[in-house]
């Protein structure tokens, strides 16, 4: 059976090598392969690219003594990456961002662009890891939407991989009818959670600013990931107003964010598996 493939968007920057070892630390627990994907707009760009690739790809294939399989492709960035990932069997793409500051290819309202509409979750770091177990604390911010119930399929999934516990923060709402959608949330979460024997703790937050108070206690816990879900339906205009999604992912205390999409499919949550599929 073929191995499931990490996907590491490749800009030759130092971000992306950051990107790479976070790839490769979790490829060792999952035992995926790993390629590095570069993206160019014309077929004569991507003969030029692929010559610097191979250069990298044996570069770091000796240095971290793991296989690379390199791959350029043509088109837009925005809409290649994910794709590929979608069409193929790659399970997750793991992506470097500059954050908010700068206009290289992946910073900002860039990074959100090339997540939004992916099928596959993306992982995005800002630096190389720094402990040696790679997720542990893991902080999910849950809210009154009704498609936040499918981030649990990926927490599930965290578990049981990489045995990591999970933060709840949960919000303060005033408006009474947000607050029962957001506590049936919370009671479908602990739920699943304890029928799957998994650690997590409840934290209730105050604050308007869930992004900010999200990222505020991963600082006070020294979480290793954010795992967070797009708005469904984004748009161009949340792009340029910057959304939370997009705060969390460029966050100044350069934590790692998983970032899932809503998905029409899994609209029915009689079932959960720990699979994350």
């Amino acid at each position: 059976m073929e191995k499931d493939t990490l996907l590491v968007p490749w800009d030759f920057t130092e971000v992306a090598e950051y990107a790479l070892e976070h790839a490769i630390k979790i490829s060792k627990k999952l035992n995926n392969k790993i390629i590095l994907l570069h993206v160019v707009k014309t077929l004569k760009k991507g003969e030029e690219a692929l010559v610097e690739l191979n250069k990298d790809v044996e570069k770091y294939s000796t240095q971290y003594g793991v296989e690379l399989s390199p791959l350029v492709l043509e088109g837009n960035l925005f809409t290649v990456i994910s794709d590929y990932a979608s069409e193929n069997n790659v399970s997750m793409v793991v992506m470097g961002t500059h954050g908010i500051k700068g206009m290289q290819k992946f910073t900002g309202s860039y990074a959100l662009k090339v997540i939004v509409g992916s099928k596959i979750p993306f992982i995005v770091v800002q630096e190389p890891p720094t402990k040696k177990e790679i997720f542990k604390d893991v902080v999910f911010p849950l809210d009154y939407r009704t498609e936040a119930k499918q981030k649990l399929q990926w927490a599930l999934w965290l578990v049981k991989y990489f045995d990591v516990k999970i933060n709840i923060i949960i919000p303060t709402i005033k408006d009474k009818s947000l607050n029962s959608k957001l506590m049936g949330n919370v009671h479908f979460a602990e739920k699943i959670l304890d029928k799957y024997n998994c650690p997590y703790e409840l934290h209730k937050i105050e604050g308007s600013n869930s992004a900010e108070e999200s990222i505020a206690f991963a600082q006070k816990v020294d979480a290793d990931m954010i795992l967070i879900m797009t708005t469904k339906g984004i748009g161009l205009t949340d792009y340029v107003l910057g959304p939370q999604e997009q705060y969390i992912i460029a966050n100044t205390a350069k934590i790692p964010v998983m970032v899932v999409n809503p998905r029409t499919d899994l609209s029915r949550y009689g079932s959960f598996s720990a699979t994350g599929g």
